[in-house]
């Protein structure tokens, strides 16, 4: 291996001064169309767009530094954009429609009701909320018989509208003037009132026309009406239980309700009256005494009553980013939270590549960067999507976030949407991408991350050829024939996410969680509780203990978690061919070829001498013969030399793999997924 490194390097230690000698535009003559095309090519590669007529004259004049353009350019923003297209195309980390993450405990949905004057207003609720009054407890803060309105959750509102008393409006609702109306919502008494008094709103920031004006679609907005447990500001609250029985069966309906009342919680009978945080998913659910802060704040507000209503705008298509978008269109709450998750990502990604940063901190980092959204949804909206069935492990709350709340600076507003802040520690579990909320929703179960870092870090897919799946009752795919040549490698990578609940971001502390638990051991029947069946895999477990789901394939992997599988992919020789191979495919624009072995070799000992950093490795590309070639090939004589060539490169691979076997970590073959 190392003569072969050096002979690489023999043969492309001139490769940059031939490129150069060869495209650098003469002093006296004009530049040739060679030249003209390549510099078009730089152009577009390393600032984004194409060359305009004042750089073609710069080319043109006398004494052009070819050499000091390229540095002064791979020193810009869009050298850093190009390499970050380059790995969210490659993870796909833009979330679609599919998929919703409307949290009812920081949702405030809305009812259009009969005012005392007989006047249309609006209220805002959540779903599920407990409230003292047995009538309303679970439900909208006025009955049917009230409101005249059935309002159930996520459905459709039934019914003729009846005028509510103005005593029944006051007792039951509150106004407040909350953050998406005013910038100073923090103040006593706000008065810097979007579109009147905010003086410099974001240009970026634009809440959904609805909700800045009353019913009647004229009046502005000046302060909104809320349920009063909603409007409540404590960050702590206490485990509230009612003590009411439940009809019994096939009995009428207790006076003034269309609906069964709140089925107590067994937890919260024996934890009544014990604090509670107001931000995790069972506040609204379990207290009276939680509601959505001071003026709103950890609360996003809806258009309607729907399962993802809409809030805000964001821009339709963004070719140029978000601040030259082409049209704008109302936003679902899940597409709000889902269009900031993969901006998180993509200014991750551009700080590493602008500051020629390590590139292993795309895995192994730590630091981030958050706006407005992302402030609001890592203080509220993060913890709510924990708890359900934790509190039978007593685990009530995100005990160990990914990303902890307090490493959100407070005076990040909501409604800063543009300017960008750095977080130099989101916390000990954060592993670069692989913790983000669009990482994890977007690869949702513990394989599909796997899988994911394979492909894109490792340039490998878990593709089987000629496999055979004999009936087989063995539950471990690992040995399982016909399954074992890629779960022998899939499964220990899916271990390093067993904490990471599937779904969620919800980490599964082992002091809650441990890997082998007895209370979740299997019963004569070989079945387990409820509760235990979600977290731990009664295939894998005895008599005498249950199995933490994933952790079946390696019990250390479990324990190290995310960061453990980046300290160790980075660490693995592929990792830096697997980033060399994909920027140097991306800047050619073609597969790369037998022919290119030289130059990747040149390539890769340069990108990792240099610690990792992308910038030498792109001068480096730019100046080689093969990307000035690949701007002067003609497109039909490209493709067919392209699919020659990567047939060629293909039956290589295919001997290699069948030699080396697809489980070991050096032997999958690079299928043409993982372009």
């Amino acid at each position: 291996m190392k003569g072969r490194a050096l002979r690489a390097l023999a043969v492309a230690a001139p490769l940059a001064a031939a490129a150069a000698a060869s495209f650098a535009p003469p002093s006296a003559a004009a530049p040739t169309l060679e030249q003209y095309r390549y510099f078009r090519a730089l152009s577009l590669d390393l600032k984004g767009r194409l060359p305009t007529r004042e750089e073609l004259a710069e080319l043109e004049s006398p004494g052009f530094d070819l050499d000091a353009w390229i540095e002064r350019h791979l020193d810009g923003p869009g050298y850093a954009e190009r390499l970050t297209r380059i790995y969210m195309d490659v993870l796909r980390l833009e979330l679609g429609p599919a998929g919703l993450f409307t949290p009812s405990a920081t949702t405030l949905r809305r009812v259009q009701v009969l005012g005392p004057e007989g006047k249309p207003l609006y209220v805002y609720y959540r779903v599920n909320q407990r409230r003292l009054n047995p009538v309303i407890d679970g439900e909208f803060c006025f009955s049917d018989a009230e409101s005249g309105l059935g309002v159930a959750a996520y459905a459709p509102i039934k019914g003729t509208p009846a005028r509510i008393s103005q005593r029944l409006l006051d007792e039951r609702t509150t106004l407040v003037r909350p953050y998406w109306l005013y910038r100073d919502y923090l103040s006593v008494v706000p008065t810097q009132r979007y579109g009147d008094g905010w003086k410099d709103p974001d240009s970026a920031y634009v809440p959904l026309p609805q909700l800045l004006v009353e019913p009647d679609g004229k009046t502005p907005t000046v302060e909104v009406r809320v349920c009063k447990e909603e409007a409540q500001t404590a960050e702590v609250g206490h485990i509230y239980a009612s003590d009411i029985p439940p009809p019994p069966k096939g009995a009428p309906l207790p006076p003034g309700r269309a609906r069964p009342p709140v089925r107590e919680d067994r937890y919260a009978k024996a934890h009544r009256g014990e604090p509670i945080s107001c931000r995790s998913a069972l506040a609204p659910v379990m207290s009276v005494d939680c509601g959505c802060g001071i003026g709103l704040e950890h609360c996003l507000p809806a258009d309607s009553a729907g399962r993802d209503p809409r809030s805000f705008v964001l821009p339709a298509n963004t070719p140029l980013g978000i601040e030259d978008p082409i049209g704008s269109a109302p936003h679902t709450i899940s597409g709000w939270n889902k269009f900031w998750w993969s901006q998180e990502a993509i200014h991750t990604m551009n700080h590493v590549f602008a500051a020629d940063r390590d590139f292993r901190e795309i895995l192994t980092g730590r630091s981030t960067f958050i706006n407005g959204p992302l402030a609001q949804f890592y203080r509220s909206s993060a913890p709510a999507a924990c708890c359900s069935l934790h509190p039978s492990y007593g685990m009530r709350e995100d005990e160990a976030p990914l990303f902890l709340p307090g490493a959100v600076p407070p005076v990040v507003a909501p409604h800063d949407v543009s300017t960008w802040t750095f977080i130099p520690d989101r916390g000990p579990r954060a592993a670069g991408i692989l913790t983000t909320p669009v990482f994890l929703t977007k690869y949702s179960s513990r394989r599909a991350r796997a899988a994911a870092l394979y492909s894109a870090f490792l340039c490998k897919s878990f593709t089987a050829e000629h496999a055979e799946l004999p009936p087989s009752e063995e539950p471990d795919l690992m040995v399982r024939p016909g399954c074992a040549s890629c779960h022998a490698t899939l499964e220990p990578l899916a271990a390093y996410f067993t904490r990471v609940e599937e779904t969620t971001w919800t980490y599964l502390p082992a002091e809650r969680f441990p890997i082998e638990n007895p209370v979740c051991k299997l019963n004569a029947e070989g079945k387990t509780g409820q509760s235990c069946q979600r977290f731990y895999d009664p295939v894998f477990s005895s008599r005498e203990r249950g199995v933490l789901r994933g952790a079946y394939a390696s019990a250390d992997h479990a324990e190290r978690g995310p960061a453990g599988a980046a300290a160790d992919l980075t660490r693995m020789p592929e990792f830096a061919s697997c980033a060399v191979e994909r920027v140097t495919e991306s800047f050619l624009g073609r597969p790369l070829r037998e022919e290119d072995e030289a130059l990747l070799g040149a390539l890769r000992e340069r990108f990792v001498s240099r610690g990792y950093r992308m910038r030498p490795l792109v001068e480096a590309i730019v100046r080689s013969p093969a990307y000035a070639r690949a701007s002067n090939v003609r497109p039909a004589l490209e493709r067919g030399g392209a699919a020659k060539g990567g047939a060629v490169r293909g039956e290589a691979e295919r001997g290699r793999a069948a030699k080396g076997g697809a489980g070991k970590l050096g032997g999958a073959t690079r299928g043409e997924g993982a372009r």
